[in-house]
């Protein structure tokens, strides 16, 4: 399983996105989030959720303890979606 900052520039990469649009995203400096992509800092808890809200990711899977980048959300059935009223 990757670390943090490999799974964050493996996001970046596959989202194709701006990474000063992701530290505005997130509240920080350009220059801080580019320590989180080297690995010279780790953003904080308010930080790792923002983040994985910005990617639709899982904690587990932004922070490497999980190859699976699924939220718990989205693994459990929506009961609108399967009819019952």
């Amino acid at each position: 399983m990757a670390d943090f900052s490999t799974r964050l520039s493996e996001l970046i990469a596959f989202d194709g996105c701006q990474k000063k649009d992701i530290a505005e995203f997130i509240g920080v400096t350009y220059r801080q989030f580019h320590r989180y992509e080297t690995g010279e800092q780790k953003p904080d808890f308010d930080g790792l959720l923002k983040l994985a809200e910005y990617f639709g990711v899982s904690l587990d899977y932004l922070v490497g303890l999980s190859d699976d980048p699924r939220r718990v959300e989205d693994l459990i059935p929506d009961e609108h979606a399967a009819g019952s009223e």
